[in-house]
């Protein structure tokens, strides 16, 4: 059995799943550029993909590990790692803005414009919540800032400006969560560990379309087999990304149902077309045939036309007008006057509608194999996204033991993880247990809920704030907050064990045991003898019997007038529920002075407990929460003094 090598760090393996075939690619950084080692490619024995999503995962597993052992056997190398794309039908796209107020002009650094590319993010995320009414799990697949702002000035980088009012809008896509979790489970069916997911159209584009040429306004269609991927790009930015469900199938099912053949015979004819002036196919019944090639042309003539409609719809929906020059990559590209026919419903030249190829060695270059094929556009982008640094995710990180899904670039935080994994702010945070509002002896109170358990937050071993930023191959253990609960009173409890007498509870006397609910009005009566006294009307309790009256108490004596008088001893005074008299916690609570009393059995209070006092609305989170105490990062741990000065803000 022949021995292979380790895959090394910088050996970058690419696999593109489609719904046609399986496609690899392997090969290392040089420069600027991606060397490709070697490319395999193998069709789907039958149909195990659906429109670009995952329907068959063995069989896919199947063929990617096919598609992997013959790469390995023949560059001796044991490959381990993968870099995956997405693409699907279920595919959402959203626009999300995000300003950052800083407290003081300020230059901002790598770890500040993550967190406001985050909250953008977030705000693309609560949008698009807000239309689904299923509220599915959706994955945070990529996105990309389409404009900075700093005090109101556009710019194409923030790193190392300084300002005061940061600004970001971002275009972020999302996938269905078994979208996403069926690419992992059969690449781990094939035995390969995903480093990286990006999407499809995102790989396109870097294959195809350089940074540097982003300064125009151009577009990349990637015609696949089951989607047809578009993005834009102007002004140095990715702009947007859309998706056509019209695709290279459709015409191969218009050649079925014209010529009597199956899908495989079909789009054998299809591939063949403008190579062979007559085809010559076997039909369902066993008929040899032999027709002219523009016979076939002319069968697929309406399904090209829906595809070349679909592409323009789409381009025009998100660009708003004609980009100024298209490139068709895919399978789907080689058909013969379908590039013309999308220049005719643009409006454009046909010179400026490109078949994709040719221009890949600006990013790529092979000395053993032809890369110029525009099949290749999204395998060699996810390569060349991973290989040269276009991916910041292009590495393990591991989450309570299993490989982390990575999914989007720029700096990455722990929050940024968190999030990408499924994880929501409720569980990075935690709720306050709900108040229970009374109102005794005329008087409001508030009941406070119990604080919620502190996440467990650790990176390497040691603690850590959602900002942490993380780098390949730390281990973070993440335990989810556990909701603080509710505030919950008997009427025995509220008034206290010395309490003596009759209370009533909304107009009704109560025994002791009463469980208290939200609104309910209390009014004490200790050692009074006589009727009980009428409270203003209250929301009606059931009747329950009352207990029998205690003895009233002895009046106490009268005293008697003398020269010097003598004040008899007072009794001990019964209260009707417990006062807290120990010296009470003071500290500064977002600029204003908080007092807290002492926690029972002299427990300290958390930076956590102040999150109910923050005036957050932690139900209905969007955006990144800051913890500061004396004017420094904390963790929710932290142990809180006297006159700390604590800040707890959204980003």
């Amino acid at each position: 059995m022949a021995e292979y090598k380790t895959q090394e760090k910088d050996l970058i393996y690419a696999l593109d799943i489609g719904t046609r075939s399986v496609v690899g690619v392997v090969g290392k950084p040089s420069e600027d550029r991606l060397k490709v080692l070697d490319i395999e490619m193998a069709e789907h024995g039958k149909r195990a993909m659906m429109d670009g999503q995952i329907d068959d995962i063995q069989q896919v597993a199947g063929l990617a590990q096919a598609v992997t052992t013959r790469l390995e056997q023949r560059l001796g190398v044991r490959l381990e790692r993968v870099c995956v794309a997405a693409a699907g039908r279920a595919l959402q796209t959203q626009t999300g803005s995000f300003q950052l107020e800083l407290e003081e002009e300020q230059t901002l650094d790598a770890e500040t414009i993550g967190r406001l590319e985050a909250g953008a993010v977030s705000a693309a995320e609560e949008a698009l919540q807000a239309e689904d009414q299923g509220r599915r799990q959706m994955f945070l697949v990529g996105y990309t800032v389409a404009q900075y702002r700093l005090d109101r000035y556009p710019l194409t980088n923030l790193q190392f400006h300084s300002g005061k009012l940061a600004e970001a809008d971002v275009v972020a896509t999302f996938l269905p969560g078994e979208v996403v979790e069926s690419l992992y489970a059969a690449m781990r069916a094939a035995g390969l560990q995903v480093a990286s997911l990006t999407l499809e159209p995102i790989a396109a584009m870097n294959a195809a379309i350089p940074a540097e040429l982003r300064l125009l306004n151009l577009a990349l269609v990637d015609i696949g087999a089951g989607t047809t991927d578009i993005a834009l790009c102007k002004e140095g930015s990715v702009v947007g990304y859309t998706m056509a469900t019209v695709a290279g199938d459709e015409v191969t099912e218009a050649i079925m149902q014209s010529l009597l053949v199956d899908f495989k015979t079909a789009e054998a004819i299809k591939r063949s077309l403008g190579e062979k002036e007559e085809i010559r196919y076997r039909d369902i019944l066993g008929m040899e045939e032999t027709i002219p090639a523009s016979q076939v042309e002319e069968a697929i003539q309406a399904p090209m036309d829906r595809l070349a409609d679909a592409i323009a719809k789409q381009i025009l929906s998100v660009n708003g007008a004609p980009p100024s020059a298209v490139f068709l990559a895919g399978g789907g590209s080689k058909l013969n006057g379908l590039r013309e026919k999308i220049a005719a419903r643009l409006e454009m030249a046909e010179k400026r509608v490109a078949i994709a190829g040719n221009n890949f060695s600006m990013s790529s270059f092979s000395d053993e194999v032809d890369i110029a094929n525009p099949e290749y556009a999204t395998p060699l982008g996810i390569a060349v996204s991973a290989g040269l640094g276009l991916l910041n995710d292009s590495y393990v990180v591991m989450l309570n033991g299993q490989p982390a899904k990575l999914f989007r670039s720029g700096v990455l935080s722990l929050q940024d993880i968190l999030l990408m994994n499924g994880y929501n702010y409720s569980e990075m945070l935690g709720k306050t247990g709900k108040s229970l509002n009374l109102t005794v002896d005329g008087k409001h109170v508030v009941l406070r809920g119990e604080p919620a358990a502190p996440a467990v937050l650790q990176v390497n071993g040691k603690e850590a704030t959602l900002s942490s930023l993380i780098h390949a191959g730390d281990q973070i253990r993440f335990v989810p907050a556990k909701d603080g609960a509710s505030a919950s009173r008997t009427l025995g409890q509220l008034l206290g064990p010395n309490f003596v007498g009759r209370a009533l509870v909304n107009n009704q006397e109560a025994p002791l045991d009463t469980q208290l609910q939200q609104g309910d009005v209390v009014l004490a009566v200790t050692g009074t003898p006589g009727p009980m006294p009428v409270q203003p009307p209250a929301p009606p309790r059931p009747t329950v019997s009352p207990p029998p009256a205690p003895a009233a108490p002895e009046p106490l004596p009268k005293p008697t007038p003398a020269p010097a008088p003598v004040v008899p001893e007072a009794p001990p005074r019964r209260e009707p529920y417990p006062v807290l008299r120990p010296k009470l916690l003071q500290l500064r609570l977002n600029g204003q002075m908080l007092a807290l009393p002492p926690k029972e059995n002299g427990v300290p209070y958390y930076l956590m407990d102040l999150l109910q006092y923050s005036g957050i609305d932690f139900e209905r989170l969007n955006r990144p929460v800051r913890l500061e105490v004396n004017g420094e990062e904390q963790g929710f741990q932290y142990q809180l003094k006297e006159q700390d000065s604590v800040v707890i803000r959204m980003l």
